[in-house]
């Protein structure tokens, strides 16, 4: 499977916090019965998209070893309202991702929070802050 071939090239301290966050997509996901998760590649990124959500991906970049990515569509209100909302308790690289460090815990119900409003991103972008 290629995904599965794009987490075994992480370095072994950032694989497990990647599949974490798979899980957690993948779960969240399941809890709202958001159908099928579609699960493939894109920008050589682990991507994630349920039926009337924005596209999730995750990564690690070289550059920033002790770093780890949740990526946004760009396009979309995710991002500017992630930090309204959680500008205390998350980083974020401009408009498209929440940065999180291998070194520290993450903040797993606001991630859960986030990744929910992106998989309902379409019926929700027209609300003040998506709704939350």
């Amino acid at each position: 499977m290629e995904v599965q071939s794009k987490f075994d090239q992480y370095p072994i301290h950032i694989k497990p916090l990647l599949e974490n966050l798979r899980e957690l997509i993948l779960e969240v996901a399941e809890s709202l019965s958001l159908g099928d998760v579609e699960e493939t590649l894109k920008w050589g990124e682990p991507s994630y998209l349920v039926k009337g959500g924005s596209t999730i991906r995750i990564d690690w970049k070289e550059k920033s070893p002790e770093q780890y990515f949740i990526f946004f569509n760009c396009n979309t209100k995710l991002i500017d309202t992630f930090r309204e909302l959680y500008s205390e308790e998350l980083e974020f690289q401009g408009n498209r991702a929440i940065i999180l460090n291998a070194r520290n815990s993450i903040p797993l119900h606001i991630l859960r929070h986030c990744i929910e409003l992106a998989m309902k991103y379409k019926s929700v972008k027209h609300k003040p802050l998506l709704g939350a």
